[in-house]
């Protein structure tokens, strides 16, 4: 595997930056550009190239291929982000869109290898767990080098986790696999922070959602383990629900586009540089993710009594940033 990780780590970061680089180059003739609106939290309201991720796509089928990762792993995975795409380049109706990702959930999660005979209960809750979580990477996406900087760090603590899990046979494939998918989204940032030469597109944070998502429902043999590896995504997590809240209690229609995330406030109101943000996001995942794995030995209660910590204290936080700057 040392072998074949020296070739696949640098492959994933050429990989995803060639992608990123030529997506800036034609984008503009294949109709793949964003265009701005009120909505949107960059300054420059000029038109930038999108679908920036393919180049992470393409690193994953090949990592997935080369490291013999299940068919109903990668597969689903892919025709959901070739979806993605074409969703960048027309409009795709959630109607329609919604279905096919609860299809492509349901074929990971049927396929999946698990060590017990889960109810329907749970076969459902992990179907909308992985849906919910490329949605929200979706809805994360809003500001330079968020996506990236969150992938760079949550696919890197998963490869941590499980490492120290001592995982080994198909499982120590998806640690490689969680390597390249770290270094996949490093090759993107240049691309996209300080300033935005591309965005990444549907096809890139649906991607990465759907397939962190998938890697937590692979990897964890316990329930402990799901909740300590969700966690490595928590300031996304956070964010969105803190997010829908605020809208709820606002009489907001959860289904209408809005720009009330806390990353957004800052960026928007506060005037915040993007990239500030996105770091800020990424040390506050690595804080939490690091925190989990010192403190999982302690059991559930523990890693549960932590993380409602960290959720309490960004609410705090948020209502108060919002009382401040949204009024």
């Amino acid at each position: 595997m040392n072998l074949l990780a020296s070739f696949l780590f640098p492959l994933s970061l050429i990989l995803s930056g060639a992608g990123a680089w030529l997506t800036s180059i034609f984008a503009s003739r294949l109709g793949l550009m964003d265009i701005p609106n009120e909505r949107s939290s960059h300054e420059v309201l000029m038109p930038i190239p999108k679908g920036g991720g393919i180049g992470i796509l393409v690193a994953f089928i090949f990592s997935s291929l080369v490291l013999k990762i299940p068919v109903g792993f990668w597969l689903p995975a892919t025709f959901l982000a070739l979806i993605s795409l074409y969703g960048d380049r027309f409009t795709i109706s959630p109607k329609f869109r919604l279905p096919v990702q609860f299809i492509a959930a349901l074929i990971l999660v049927q396929l999946s290898a698990f060590s017990f005979q889960p109810s329907a209960f749970s076969l459902f809750f992990m179907v909308v767990f992985i849906v919910g979580t490329a949605n929200f990477y979706n809805f994360m996406d809003g500001i330079n080098g968020i996506a990236g900087i969150t992938g760079v760090v949550g696919f890197g603590l998963l490869a941590l986790s499980a490492s120290l899990s001592g995982h080994s046979g198909i499982n120590s494939s998806f640690v490689t696999l969680a390597i390249c998918m770290s270094l996949s989204c490093l090759g993107f940032l240049p691309f996209n922070m300080p300033k935005a030469k591309v965005f990444m597109g549907d096809v890139g944070s649906i991607l990465l959602g759907f397939v962190f998502a998938g890697m937590v429902i692979w990897l964890a043999k316990s329930l402990l383990d799901f909740i300590c590896l969700a966690a490595f995504l928590f300031p996304f997590y956070a964010d969105e629900l803190t997010t829908m809240i605020v809208r709820l209690m606002d009489g907001e229609n959860l289904t209408r586009p809005h720009r009330r995330h806390l990353y957004q406030v800052l960026a928007n109101e506060k005037g915040f540089s993007h990239w500030k943000i996105s770091v800020g996001y990424g040390m506050l995942q690595l804080v939490v993710g690091l925190s989990v794995l010192l403190l999982r030995g302690f059991g559930s209660v523990m890693i549960l009594s932590l993380l409602t910590g960290y959720f309490g204290g960004f609410v705090v936080l948020s209502f108060c940033f919002r009382r401040r700057l949204e009024n």
